[in-house]
C-alpha cells in the first residue's frame, strides 16, 4: 500500500487511539476523499461549518457541532453524494478584541498606544496563532472538511461580500445612520445589539423621589431604580388612564436638584401598577423613555458620556462616575426633603455579553439596517416550509422574534472588523458609499475625504457566511453548485443571533434560502446538569478527553441518544461508556479475525446463505436495523440511530450471536464465519459516521480477508452506506430466537438471583405446548445448556401425564406460554437465602423510609437544587423497585 494506507498486519490485542488516529487521519487527506468533485448529475449534500471564534480554543460546543456535522456529511458521502462541508473561522470582532486587549494590558499597553495601524497588527499574530491552533483541533475530532475550501470572515472574498451587501442595501434605502438608543458597553467602548446583552436579576433599590409642581402646592412622586438620570430628565409621564393624575397632566414639575421645569405627559407606555404610577422620562438614557420622548417631541438629554463619567449636562456632578453620582444625588435628595423613601427591589439589568459589565442605554448616532423589511421573506420561508426548523418547537420561537424584530445597530466602535465603507466630505458634509474605495467624494468631487472610523457588527459579515465562502458576488462554479447549501446545524443559542439573519441576507443577496434544514443541537453540561464554566471548575476540554478517551469515545458520549436541541448532561462516566464500546467493537473484531487466520479470502460474506437459525435470526436482525437507521438518519434522529447500532452490536451480535456461533466453531463448524464477516462488515458501514477511527482500522484490517465479489473503496469513508435487504427478513426464525434467548436469560436470572455459583450446573425443565416450539428447542437445547450451564428436559405438556421429576422448591417462571421451572433442592440454602433476602428487604424498606422523609420535607424541597432534588427522587424510585423484587423472589421460596 502506498504511504499513509493502513497496514496489513495482525489486530493488537488492545485498541490504542493514539497509535490510530493521527495516521487515519493523514490517509484521508491523502487520498483527497473530502473535497468534493462537482457533478451536475448528482444534487450535493452542503455544510457551512459555524466558524468558531478565532478568541482561542475549542471547547464542548465546537465539538458537539462537528460531531453532529460530521455524521450528516460522513453518511451522505456514503450515500454516494458530491458532499461539502466547508470549514472557517470567524473575526468575532468584539470578542476577539477584548482578548487581545486584555492580553496587552499584561505588557502594560493599549490599544491607543499602538495606535490603529500597530493594533491590528498584533491582531493579526494572534489570529494567525490561533487559527492554527484551532485547524490542529479540529483534526484531532476526526472532521471530514474541505480544506482545500477553507476561509475566514476577513478573507478577501467575504470582505467583498460584506462590501457589495453593505452598498446594496445602503443604495435601497435599507442600511441608515440615524441617533437612536442604544445598548452601549464602557468597558469595551462600543454599541452592542439586543442580542449581544444578557439581563440578569441584582438587588438593587428603588428611590421614590418627590417632584414639586411648578405652580401651587403638591408634589408628584415618581420611582426610579436609578436616580443618577434624573439629571437627563425631560417629562414625567403618567398613564391616561390613571384617574389619580388627570388633574395635573398638561401642569409642569421642577426637576429636583437641577431645578429645570419638566412637562406632564400621559402615555400609554406607563404601567400604573409600577411604583407610583408616575414615571420619569429620560429619553438619552432609556429605551422606553427614548420612544416616548419621539412620541411627544421631547428634547434628549445625554448626561452620561461613553466613558461612564457624568458630563456638563450632570451640572455639579460633571466629572463623576455614575455611582459616584448616584450616591450623592441621594445625599442631595434626602437634605431637600425629595426623597420620600427607599425600597429593596429586585431588577433585571442589562450585561455586555462579553465583558459582564452593566449595559448603559445612550443616545448616539449608529448605522442601522431596517430589519422588518428583510424579516417578511424570512418569516414566508419557514411558514411556507421552504426552511425546516428542527425541532420544530422553535420555529413559534423564530416566529415570535421575527414579527417583533426591531432595527439592527450594525456599527461598532471597535478597530477589528470589517470597516464601515463610508466616507464623509469634509468640503460639503455629504457621503459616500460605493463598492470601490473612493479617492474624491461623490457629490463635489473634493478630495478632503475620510472613512468612517467604526466596523462592523461581527454578525453581519457572519450572516453571508453560507454564500459569501461559495464565492458570491462573484458567480462562481462553486456557488452555481453547491448553494442553497443543506443543514445549517448549531446551537438553538443562537437561532436569532446568526440563523434568523443567514435567512434574512441569503434570501435578500440571492434570491434563494440560504439552506433548507436548521438542525439546532442544545447546550452540554456536567453531569449535575450545571453549565460548564471555568468559575465553577466544571469544564471538560475536549482535547484533554480525547487524549484520554479517544476521539471515538467524545464523539460517541456527546451524540448516544441525544435528542435535537435538548441539553446533556456529560462527565467522565459517559466518555469512559464510550470508550468501552469502541473497545468491545474492537474485541468483537479481534475475534472473527483470529477466525479468519488461513481465510486469507473468504466468500459469500457479502450475501451469505444462512444454513441455521442463529444466521437466519442475526441477518433479519441486522437488516431490521438498517432500515430503522435509515428511516432514523433520514429523520435526522442521529442519536437515536447511533443508540439502535450500539444496543444491535453489544446486545444482539456480541452478546449472543458471538456466543452462539462460538459454540459451532468449536465444534468444527465455519459456517458461521460468513454471517459474522458479513455483519461486521455491514456493522463498521453503519458506524463510521460516528466512529470514524475504530471502524477504519478495524476495516482496514478486515479488508484483506474479503473475497472481492464486487471491487472494495480504499477506504471506509467512501464505502457504500447500507441499505437493508428484505430477502433477509424472518420473522420465525426471529420467534424462534427469541424464545431461546429469553430461557437463557431467565435461568441466567434465577442463577444470579439465588446466587449459584458460575461453574454449578443446574436442571431445568421446560413445559411446551407446541409441536414446533418443542421441535425448536430440542435442537437448541445444547445450546441452552452450554450458555446457561444448565441440564435441559424439554417436554410437551401432558407427557407423563402431566407430572413433573422436579421435587421440593422451584423457581417457576411462563416465556410466551412456555412453562420453565429450576428446583433449588440440593443447589440453594433455601432457608438460609430467605434470611439473606429479608435482610436485604429491611435494610431496603429503611433506605425508603429515610427518602420519603427528606422528599417530603418543604425546606428540602425549596433549598436543595433541582439536580438534587431529581438524584434523591431516583434513588427512591430505584429503592421502591429493589423492595418489590425482593418480595417477588421471597414469595417463590415461600416466604
Amino acid at each position: 500500500m502506498s504511504e499513509g494506507t493502513p497496514e496489513t498486519r495482525e489486530i493488537p490485542k488492545a485498541y490504542d487511539p493514539k497509535l490510530v488516529e493521527q495516521r487515519l487521519y493523514q490517509f484521508w487527506l491523502s487520498k483527497g476523499l473530502f473535497t468534493p468533485a462537482i457533478d451536475q448529475g448528482k444534487r450535493p449534500f452542503v455544510i457551512i461549518l459555524p466558524p468558531p471564534n478565532v478568541t482561542g480554543e475549542l471547547h464542548l460546543g465546537h465539538a458537539l457541532t462537528a460531531t453532529l456535522e460530521d455524521i450528516m456529511v460522513r453518511w451522505h458521502r456514503m450515500l454516494g453524494e458530491p458532499a461539502l462541508w466547508l470549514p472557517g473561522t470567524d473575526h468575532a470582532g468584539i470578542a476577539t478584541q477584548v482578548v487581545v486587549e486584555r492580553e496587552l494590558a499584561k505588557e502594560g499597553l493599549t490599544r491607543h498606544q499602538l495606535g490603529r495601524e500597530g493594533f491590528l497588527e498584533r491582531m493579526w499574530e494572534w489570529v494567525g496563532r490561533y487559527g492554527r491552533i484551532i485547524t490542529e483541533q479540529h483534526k484531532r475530532l476526526g472532521v471530514s472538511f474541505d480544506w482545500s475550501r477553507e476561509r475566514f470572515t476577513l478573507d478577501p472574498g467575504p470582505s467583498k461580500a460584506v462590501r457589495h451587501t453593505f452598498v446594496n442595501l445602503y443604495k435601497k434605502g435599507l442600511i441608515y445612520r440615524g441617533e437612536r438608543i442604544i445598548n452601549w458597553c464602557v468597558r469595551c467602548a462600543t454599541a452592542l445589539s439586543d442580542l449581544e446583552v444578557e439581563h440578569q436579576q441584582v438587588d438593587g433599590n428603588l428611590y421614590y423621589i418627590r417632584y414639586p409642581l411648578a405652580e401651587g402646592q403638591g408634589h408628584i412622586t415618581v420611582a426610579t431604580t436609578r436616580p443618577e438620570t434624573l439629571l437627563g430628565d425631560t417629562a414625567v409621564a403618567v398613564n391616561p388612564e390613571d384617574k389619580r393624575y388627570r388633574a395635573v397632566v398638561g401642569q409642569e414639575a421642577v426637576l429636583p436638584v437641577l431645578k429645570r421645569r419638566l412637562p406632564v405627559i400621559a402615555d400609554e407606555a406607563v404601567q400604573m401598577e409600577f411604583g407610583t404610577g408616575a414615571l420619569k422620562i429620560t429619553p438619552g438614557h432609556d429605551p422606553t423613555d427614548f420612544e416616548v420622548g419621539q412620541r411627544h417631541g421631547l428634547p434628549i438629554v445625554v448626561a452620561i458620556d461613553p466613558d461612564g463619567m457624568m458630563n456638563r449636562e450632570a451640572g455639579p456632578y460633571s466629572g463623576m462616575d455614575r455611582a459616584q453620582c448616584r450616591k450623592a444625588i441621594v445625599e442631595e435628595l434626602e437634605r431637600e426633603g425629595l426623597l420620600e423613601k427607599v425600597e429593596p427591589y429586585v431588577h433585571t439589568v442589562g450585561h455586555c455579553q462579553r465583558c459582564r459589565q452593566v449595559v448603559e442605554p445612550l443616545v448616539s448616532e449608529q448605522w442601522f439596517v431596517k430589519a422588518a423589511v428583510l424579516a417578511r421573506p424570512a418569516i414566508e420561508a419557514v411558514e411556507k416550509g421552504d426552511i425546516r426548523i428542527i425541532p420544530e418547537h422553535f420555529i413559534k420561537t423564530y416566529l415570535h422574534w421575527m414579527y417583533n424584530i426591531k432595527d439592527w445597530c450594525i456599527s461598532r466602535q471597535l478597530w477589528w472588523g470589517h470597516r464601515i465603507p463610508v466616507w464623509y466630505c469634509r468640503s460639503c458634509k455629504q457621503m459616500t458609499v460605493e463598492y470601490q474605495d473612493p479617492k474624491a467624494c461623490g457629490a463635489c468631487g473634493s478630495g478632503d475625504i475620510y472613512q468612517d472610523p467604526d466596523v462592523l457588527d461581527t454578525w453581519f459579515s457572519s450572516a453571508l457566511w453560507p454564500h459569501s465562502t461559495l464565492g458570491w458576488p462573484d458567480d462562481t462554479e462553486d456557488l452555481r453548485y453547491f448553494y442553497p447549501t443543506s443543514v445549517m446545524e448549531t446551537g438553538y443559542d443562537i437561532l436569532f443571533f446568526w440563523v434568523a439573519r443567514m435567512i434574512m441576507m441569503g434570501l435578500e443577496n440571492t434570491g434563494k434560502p440560504p439552506f433548507h434544514t436548521v438542525y439546532l443541537h442544545g447546550l452540554v453540561r456536567d453531569v449535575e446538569g450545571q453549565k460548564m464554566s471555568k468559575t465553577r471548575g466544571n469544564v471538560i476540554d475536549p482535547i484533554q478527553a480525547i487524549d484520554t478517551y479517544g476521539c471515538d469515545a467524545l464523539r460517541f458520549a456527546l451524540t448516544i441518544g441525544v435528542a435535537a436541541g435538548s441539553d446533556q448532561r456529560l462527565g467522565p462516566s459517559k466518555l469512559e461508556a464510550g470508550r468501552n464500546f469502541a473497545n468491545k467493537l474492537w474485541n468483537a473484531s479481534r475475534f472473527i479475525l483470529m477466525e479468519l487466520q488461513g481465510a486469507t479470502s473468504l466468500g459469500g460474506w457479502r450475501s451469505p446463505i444462512p444454513t441455521h437459525r442463529e444466521d437466519r435470526w442475526i441477518l433479519s436482525r441486522l437488516h431490521r436495523l438498517v432500515s430503522q437507521v435509515d428511516r432514523q438518519m433520514k429523520e435526522c434522529l442521529f442519536g437515536e440511530a447511533e443508540q439502535a447500532i450500539y444496543e444491535f452490536f453489544w446486545g444482539e451480535f456480541c452478546d449472543w450471536y458471538i456466543e452462539m456461533a462460538k459454540v459451532r466453531l468449536r465444534q468444527g463448524d465455519s459456517l458461521p464465519l460468513p454471517v459474522l464477516v458479513h455483519v461486521l462488515e455491514r456493522v463498521l458501514r453503519l458506524l463510521h459516521p460516528f466512529t470514524p477511527f475504530v471502524t477504519e482500522e478495524i476495516w482496514q484490517a478486515l479488508k484483506p480477508h474479503l473475497a472481492s465479489e464486487a471491487a472494495l473503496p480504499e477506504s471506509l469513508a467512501i464505502a457504500e452506506y447500507p441499505r437493508a435487504a428484505e430477502r433477509f427478513v424472518d420473522a420465525q426464525a426471529e420467534e424462534e430466537i427469541g424464545l431461546v434467548i429469553a430461557l437463557i436469560q431467565a435461568i441466567r436470572n434465577v442463577r444470579a438471583d439465588y446466587r449459584i455459583k458460575q461453574d454449578r450446573e443446574v436442571e431445568a425443565e421446560v413445559v411446551v405446548n407446541e409441536s414446533l416450539t418443542h421441535a425448536v428447542l430440542s435442537l437448541e437445547k445444547p445450546l441452552i445448556e452450554k450458555l446457561a450451564t444448565s441440564k435441559l428436559n424439554v417436554r410437551p405438556i401432558g407427557e407423563a401425564g402431566d407430572r413433573s421429576p422436579i421435587r421440593g422448591p422451584a423457581i417457576h417462571r411462563v416465556l410466551n406460554g412456555t412453562h420453565l421451572m429450576v428446583p433449588l433442592e440440593g443447589v440453594v440454602d433455601v432457608k438460609g437465602e430467605r434470611e439473606r433476602l429479608e435482610r436485604e428487604l429491611a435494610q431496603s424498606e429503611e433506605n425508603m423510609r429515610r427518602l420519603e422523609l427528606r422528599l417530603a420535607d418543604p425546606e428540602f424541597r425549596a433549598k436543595a437544587p433541582a439536580e438534587v432534588i431529581e438524584r434523591e427522587e431516583g434513588r427512591r424510585a430505584a429503592s421502591k423497585d429493589r423492595r418489590e423484587k425482593i418480595e417477588g423472589l421471597l414469595r417463590e421460596l415461600g416466604g
